[in-house]
């Protein structure tokens, strides 16, 4: 607008609120800085109320809206962190808690480890003494024997069954034994030395000894070795053996072939019970 203008000019002389200074300038100071003046009519709307609450709520809104999106925008940087930020955190926990089988044992202990105490040192248990193998058990005495006679009599059966000897052997034996010296185990009076050994009685027929009177002298074996029952009884087999034909002989004749004895025909009146005993241990 020219300030030349007729209509400009009616204006500013009619308006009231203007002073003289305004008139002379647009512009006032502050400091050592000119600040502009906003024309009339913007001063005189800012000036009313109504336009100063206008103003204060939009600023207030601005203001809001900006605050709003800062913390929108932290909020969703802690929900949604950065690739970087995950790698990171990934590393720190894998230091903090491996999932490894390999693992290192911590440089120092989580807790002081108490002091044990010594350990008692246990009183040795004395070792129990083996147990003894249990005893064969005897044979129940059968015919009229006695039970040495019966144990007697199962040394005999028993060398002749390791011998596989037939049954009819065995009852040949232990008639003969009957026979000789009643199923004990003798010594001889007339040796000496034969009495140094375990015995049953003592007899006096030359150098005879033990369950089927054979003597030394004969070559059937050492005192010492006559003096043992299975020792005995195994002789008296072998040389049984060797008799052709034995198996069919009477018990009698079968007998008298390995002893030769004197009165031949006395083992024929042992064998029924000779029977009987030999029934018993098989």
């Amino acid at each position: 607008m020219h300030p030349d203008d007729p209509s400009a000019q009616k204006l500013t002389k009619g308006d009231p609120a203007t002073g003289p200074a305004d008139s002379a300038s647009t512009e006032r100071t502050s400091g050592r800085h000119r600040v502009p003046e906003l024309p009339r009519r913007g001063r005189t709307l800012l000036a009313s109320m109504p336009m100063r609450i206008a103003l204060a709520t939009g600023v207030s809104c601005c203001l809001g809206l900006a605050t709003y999106a800062g913390t929108r925008v932290e909020v969703t940087d802690r929900s949604e962190p950065s690739a970087e930020a995950v790698a990171e955190r990934a590393a720190l926990a894998d230091e903090r808690a491996s999932r490894s089988l390999e693992r290192t044992a911590p440089t120092t202990p989580v807790s002081p480890t108490p002091t044990a105490s010594p350990t008692p040192t246990p009183t040795a248990i004395p070792k129990k003494a083996p147990k003894k193998p249990a005893k064969p058990r005897r044979p129940r005495p059968v015919a009229g024997l006695t039970q040495a006679q019966m144990d007697n009599a199962k040394i005999i059966v028993d060398v002749g069954r390791k011998l596989d000897v037939p049954k009819q052997g065995l009852i040949i034996a232990v008639a003969t034994a009957m026979q000789e010296s009643n199923l004990y185990n003798y010594a001889s009076g007339v040796l000496p030395e034969s009495q140094n050994y375990p015995h049953q009685a003592i007899g006096w027929d030359h150098d005879s000894v033990g369950l089927f009177q054979q003597r030394p002298s004969s070559g059937w074996g050492t005192v010492r070795e006559l003096m043992r029952p299975a020792f005995a009884a195994e002789a008296f087999y072998l040389a049984l053996l060797k008799v052709p034909g034995w198996q069919d002989m009477a018990l009698t004749y079968a007998a008298q072939s390995v002893q030769i004895s004197g009165f031949p025909d006395a083992y024929a009146q042992h064998e029924q019970r000779a029977t009987t005993v030999v029934n018993a241990l098989t």
